[in-house]
């Protein structure tokens, strides 16, 4: 869930920067794409609470320079021109299209929602996994069991594309 929507981070900066798809993942060291890397995971760090280490694999990077992208954005906000216009052009960018996202209020709206749209629940006593939904304030757990693990996250990732959620596995 976190590496697909920092991906999309990725994709959304590569865009807005007018940069190659997939060049973030390069080794090179130019500096337009350094600034870019370092956008996009400010964005996913600040705005997702995305971990150091998807971030780091997803932009081919060890997790400590992103330890470092932390530390410097503030000075590199304020001194570097550059990063500056790159960091708010990407950023008005990824708050517009979250804006586009809806959110449920209540948990029980979510979780009626799943249920009459395909997503299934395990018998009484027979779940193994539980699989937390969020979605703005609102959240549910979908019980289900080892075999109709995958198939349920498919179908709840299908039906909420266009919702702001996140997915945690308990």
């Amino acid at each position: 869930m976190h590496r697909e929507n920092f991906r999309k981070i990725c994709d959304l900066t590569e865009s807005v920067l007018n940069l190659d798809n997939g060049i973030l993942k390069t080794k090179s060291r130019k500096r337009p794409l350094q600034v870019a890397r370092q956008v996009a995971a400010i964005i996913g760090r600040q705005q997702e609470g995305i971990h150091r280490k998807i971030v780091g694999s997803v932009l081919n990077r060890d997790r400590t320079l992103i330890y470092h992208y932390e530390k410097t954005h503030d000075s590199n906000f304020k001194y570097c021109k550059i990063y500056e216009d790159a960091y708010t052009k990407v950023y008005n960018a990824y708050k517009n299209l979250n804006s586009d996202k809806k959110v449920f209020v209540k948990g029980s709206d979510l979780h009626e929602f799943l249920i009459k749209n395909g997503v299934v629940e395990a018998p009484l006593y027979m779940e193994d996994i539980i699989i937390a939904v969020q979605s703005g304030d609102a959240s549910c757990l979908i019980k289900t069991t080892y075999i109709q693990f995958s198939k349920q996250i498919e179908i709840i990732k299908s039906l909420l594309v266009n919702y702001h959620y996140t997915i945690n596995i308990i």
